[in-house]
């Protein structure tokens, strides 16, 4: 999943994203309200964390443009105002939640989570693909009977692979979901997490769609075999 934090208060900001990053998000951060209009017009984001005190422009007119523009991906609105008029003027400009600074990290981690489960792009709470069982809610993987332990980020490449499930799903768009927009390292990492997801759940599972990207399909008739024997190469 990837998410777009729009807060003026640096430190928070970095807090925010490294938490959220070791969470498995792909997190990409701005400090005013028109870079962060601009870059959430321009990106695909499945959740925005938005301040409403910013430079520029404010939280509110930042919602209202998203909303006005069609835009309903789940914004979770931050503010050191204090008060039932502020929440209510936040929701009424579109925001899906709101939460009074300061707050603890543990309940944004919830309200984020909260708010990705109730998202209409197409994912339910739970996705499955034949034995193959991705729960987002509890970060769980089974095949069959078997529990697959991933670490954050594989568990982040297989969740968006299951979300497309069926659908060929190149390396960019890999990289721009699971990794941030300012990722500058080897395309083919995502060949590593391919290669270990491949290991972790068994042969058959992820196709190699030669010079497109990969495939998540129903592996079932595999899952008796050894995992060791993984799938094709990346």
């Amino acid at each position: 999943m990837r998410l777009l934090i729009v807060e003026d208060e640096r430190r928070l900001a970095r807090s925010l994203a490294k938490g959220l990053m070791a969470e498995g998000f792909a997190v990409d951060v701005v400090h005013d309200g028109a870079e962060g209009l601009h870059m959430a017009v321009e990106n695909d984001y499945d959740l925005i964390v938005l301040d409403i005190m910013l430079p520029g422009m404010n939280g509110y007119r930042v919602c209202a443009a998203l909303r006005a523009a069609g835009d309903e991906t789940p914004v979770l609105m931050l503010t050191a105002k204090d008060g039932e008029y502020d929440e209510a003027e936040g929701l009424d400009t579109g925001a899906d939640d709101y939460l009074t600074k300061p707050f603890s990290y543990v309940v944004l981690l919830a309200r984020v989570r909260a708010l990705l489960r109730r998202r209409t792009r197409g994912a339910k709470t739970v996705l499955r693909v034949g034995e193959l069982t991705v729960d987002p809610a509890a970060q769980r993987v089974s095949v069959g009977e078997r529990e697959a332990a991933l670490t954050a980020k594989e568990f982040a490449v297989l969740e968006y692979l299951a979300v497309r499930a069926g659908e060929v799903v190149s390396k960019t768009e890999i990289l721009e979901h699971v990794w941030d927009f300012a990722y500058e390292g080897d395309v083919n990492i995502v060949e590593v997490y391919v290669s270990a997801l491949r290991r972790k759940l068994g042969a058959g599972w992820i196709a190699t769609v030669r010079g497109a990207g990969y495939r998540l399909q129903d592996g079932s008739a595999a899952t008796g075999r050894s995992a060791r024997s993984g799938g094709s190469g990346a």
